[in-house]
């Protein structure tokens, strides 16, 4: 949490001044029980109207010129608190863009967005109060002790009793709180996932009649949840009725005190008056002081959880290459491997491919096989544990994962729109293209029609493409590649709603564009990929063949099965 404060340092003046003018109003308040003394010994005890009003007057200056001060901390500590959140905020979303899709699937989405969300308003939250009352509760507490020693120091004597007692129930309540809260935040987590989990596949539980198990399913996840936050909630809410508890007793006793010292002489009834004031201003700091520390834990421990995201490495820096390959070759696999895991099997086993600029290669193999997984290796989504990958003779992690990735055209599996207009969603892109430009590329991915079906590049396209049909948010997603004009363009799968027409129509244009990039077409039909230069076929992760279609046919058991499997039974029922 500590680490987190240097996103306060552009409100140094805020957050001094936040806690002066708080420390101001309780300096005023301190003051009162001293005129409220003052009128009951010498204003009523010698029925002196004129100086009651005129004390009278003080004290609504008193609270007036508080009021000023307490509205003037909120503001400065409500403008430190948001500015604060607001860099914090964007340096974490900043932090997460540059994780790789392994450090992504290890941590979760759900959870970084419960960090992005809950935990950031939580720790805005803890801020705001810290600024306001972590000075000025002790320093009222203490302040009315000193006050009291002032007034008469025996009677005081029930203030040095009770502070540490005081003291020794909220340290202690906090002590114990703050690793609960922790485990409530990952409760959260596990809600939240379930309930993105279950809104996202809503058509699909539906489709299995699956409603009530994944009811059950959230229900006993929130049970964990509410049955950890009830834990917690009954030890913070011995805070109040202990502190209560103490502070009256030490009242009565105070009173006792006061007035057999008031009996002696020692002291005046409006002294009696004054230190039960005291007492009481400690009462209400310390209840306030008490609820301040349950949220300064909360949002201690939020504020662990948001910075255990930035000590996470976003595993994209250029790292030294071991030395440079042949540079005539636009992407090389070079014996490379992936595993996930430290400890888990390979995904990928040693890939040796070497692709020259313009060629099309074919990526085909059984689900799971490691077909996306390997065009994944180069833009560096995923880093190679074994081997390496180069892109014009240089290791890739030892280019500019920006500069890497301004240079290649991805098409993913799942064709992702965001709400906006076509052109908007287009220019991702290429943010300087032209209309001509946009509307060329949009024709060599066969999405002329879309266009014309929608009224223009201005037409709106809704979240996710909802307005949209499988292919007509694929074609879209191509047409965005190929606004980049990329030296390399990569298909992941990116045709499977395509009709047979339509998707040779696309090869046939992807071959014809003008720059001729190096094509990587990752498919489940060999009709996609017969025509490529060459075609890597995987099986387990492992390269089954690699070669034209003719020669795998001939040599590769893997490839004719698949082949088999897609024409010749249709041509037999046929």
């Amino acid at each position: 949490m500590k680490k987190l404060l240097v996103y306060l340092k552009d409100y140094r003046r805020e957050s001094v001044l936040g806690p002066l003018f708080k420390l101001l109003e309780a300096t005023f308040e301190l003051i009162v029980p001293l005129v409220v003394a003052a009128i009951i010994d010498r204003g009523i005890g010698t029925a002196d109207k004129g100086y009651i009003l005129r004390m009278c007057l003080v004290l609504v200056a008193l609270g007036l010129i508080g009021l000023l001060c307490s509205v003037t901390a909120q503001y400065f500590a409500a403008r430190a608190a948001v500015g604060f959140t607001t860099k914090l905020r964007h340096a974490l979303y900043s932090h997460i863009q540059g994780f790789s899709y392994r450090t992504l699937d290890r941590v979760g989405i759900s959870t970084l967005i419960t960090r992005m969300t809950s935990d950031m308003n939580q720790v805005q939250t803890g801020v705001n109060l810290v600024l306001r009352l972590l000075l000025r509760s002790p320093f009222v507490v203490f302040g009315a002790m000193v006050m009291a020693f002032t007034i008469d120091s025996r009677a005081a004597l029930w203030f040095v009793a009770v502070i540490p007692v005081l003291s020794a129930v909220v340290f202690g309540i906090m002590l114990v709180s703050i690793p609960l809260y922790r485990k409530v935040q990952g409760l959260l987590d596990r809600v939240l996932g379930a309930t993105r989990e279950s809104l996202t596949g809503v058509r699909v539980l539906r489709a299995f009649g699956k409603e009530d198990a994944e009811v059950s399913a959230f229900e006993q996840k929130t049970e964990a949840l509410t049955a950890m936050q009830k834990h917690v909630g009954h030890i913070s809410a011995l805070m109040n009725p202990v502190t209560y508890v103490i502070i009256n007793a030490a009242i009565l006793l105070l009173i006792h005190t006061g007035a057999l010292r008031v009996e002696a002489g020692v002291i005046t009834q409006g002294a009696v008056v004054a230190l039960y004031n005291y007492m009481s201003q400690i009462l209400v700091e310390l209840i306030k002081l008490a609820n301040l520390i349950i949220t300064v834990t909360k949002s201690v421990a939020c504020g662990n959880r948001i910075q255990s995201v930035l000590d996470m490495p976003a595993g994209e820096e250029t790292q030294q290459a071991e030395a440079d390959g042949d540079p005539q070759y636009r992407v090389q696999f070079d014996h490379a491997g992936i595993r996930y895991s430290e400890t888990g099997d390979e995904s990928l086993t040693d890939v040796s491919l070497c692709v020259r600029p313009g060629e099309t290669v074919g990526v085909i193999g059984g689900t799971g096989s490691g077909k996306s997984t390997l065009v994944n290796l180069i833009p560096r989504f995923y880093e190679a544990t074994d081997g390496r990958v180069l892109v014009d003779g240089r290791d890739v992690r030892a280019l500019d994962p920006a500069a890497l990735r301004a240079r290649i055209g991805i098409v993913p599996q799942k064709a992702v729109l965001f709400k906006g207009t076509i052109r908007e969603n287009l220019l991702w892109g290429n943010g300087q293209a032209t209309d001509d430009e946009i509307l060329r590329a949009v024709a060599s991915a066969q999405a002329a029609d879309v266009i014309e079906a929608k009224g223009g590049l201005d037409a709106m396209i809704e979240q996710g493409g909802r307005n949209l049909s499988g292919g007509q948010r694929q074609r879209l997603t191509i047409a965005r590649a190929l606004v980049r004009r990329p030296d390399i363009l990569i298909l992941d799968d990116s045709a499977s709603a395509l009709d047979f027409a339509t998707d040779a129509a696309l090869r046939r244009a992807l071959r014809e564009l003008d720059y001729r990039p190096t094509v990587f077409i990752v498919s489940q039909r060999t009709s996609s990929i017969q025509h490529a230069d060459q075609i890597v076929v995987l099986d387990d992760g492992r390269v089954a063949g690699v070669g034209t279609h003719q020669a795998l046919l001939e040599s590769c058991e893997v490839y004719r099965e698949i082949y088999d499997s897609q024409f010749k039974k249709e041509a037999a029922r046929a």
